[in-house]
């Protein structure tokens, strides 16, 4: 069992210590966060072992897990990766572009492995599709939520719309071509709803919104590709999958939905339903990350993954202005 330390113990924070103090695969060492009635707090409800610095929890764990405000990643990060500890970063990596690339560049150096928080890569319906993503050459997202003052201190392409772009990061095989966006500012001093258009070059078009003003909570994605139509709704966990394949003798046109492009060419539609787990995406991304250190493999959201959603993600919002 590999030893995990969480730094903070805000909302998120406590659901990292729940779900660690649950898996098999690790052992909760304790945790360490700054605000002495938070730590006062809970220790008393959950009797979690408080330490009392940073440096004697990443002395003691394997894995240094940092769930923390994004201003702060980089400092705790970097005390990681120098004493040779692995790291969990939740979203976004860091604050800046530049913060996260070095970080990249350390635990090369160091030769420990980092993962980032973009948990929808560990949604079960996600998971339940990917092998159906195969060149999606358009793709529609919508992350909307209800107005939080939890969070606010960032734009909504940080806060919300950075999870959209890496899924869409890391299912399209293509550099980017060109960006365009724009934002409004309507209740916080940053963008509360975004909308962005990323172009690739291999011809592939992404459309993401993003919002937290929102009366009602979207966290949907639709992938277009030759011949197949893919819908995810990470919410619900619910997917339609809908492929058609052209018409051959074995087709039995009584039961056979068929279609009938303008060229004449007849094509068979059908549906598949794969089966959705009911997972747990944290427990699953941290239990994910033990097994890539005891394999010594990649993690499926790396540093470099973080790295190049959090670059997308300031380049959108360079363009908004």
């Amino acid at each position: 069992m590999l030893k995990i330390g969480v730094f903070g113990a805000g909302h998120l924070g406590k659901i990292h210590l729940k779900v660690a103090e649950t898996s098999n695969e690790l052992e909760l060492v304790g945790f360490y966060d700054p605000n002495p009635e938070a730590v006062k707090k809970i220790v008393s409800e959950k009797n979690y072992v408080a330490f009392s610095s940073p440096e004697e929890l990443i002395e003691a764990v394997d894995i240094v897990d940092i769930v923390t405000p994004t201003l702060s990643h980089f400092e705790i990060a970097q005390k990681a990766i120098k004493a040779k500890k692995n790291v969990f970063i939740e979203k976004p990596l860091t604050n800046t572009t530049a913060e996260a690339y070095r970080l990249v560049e350390m635990a090369e150096k160091a030769g420990v492995l980092g993962q980032v928080g973009h948990v929808e890569r560990f949604n079960p319906a996600y998971q339940a599709v990917l092998p159906s993503l195969t060149n999606p050459l358009f793709i529609e997202t919508h992350r909307l939520a209800e107005f939080n003052p939890r969070g606010t201190d960032v734009s909504v392409v940080l806060d919300l719309m950075i999870h959209d772009i890496d899924i869409v990061l890391s299912v399209v095989n293509s550099p980017i071509k060109n960006i365009q966006a724009s934002g409004v500012a309507v209740i916080s001093e940053t963008p509360d709803i975004s909308n962005a258009r990323i172009e690739f070059e291999n011809g592939c078009v992404a459309n993401f919104t993003a919002s937290r003003i929102s009366l009602k909570k979207m966290r949907k994605s639709r992938f277009f590709q030759k011949n197949a139509y893919i819908a995810l709704d990470f919410l619900t966990k619910q997917v339609e999958i809908v492929k058609m394949k052209e018409v051959s003798a074995e087709t039995n046109e009584d039961l056979a939905l068929l279609l009938t492009n303008a060229e004449g060419e007849k094509k068979q539609i059908y549906f598949e339903n794969p089966v959705i787990e009911n997972t747990n995406p944290i427990l699953e991304e941290l239990e994910h990350l033990a097994s890539s250190i005891q394999n010594n493999s990649t993690p499926r959201v790396s540093l470099k993954d973080g790295a190049r959603a959090l670059e997308v993600a300031h380049q959108i919002i360079a363009k908004i202005g």
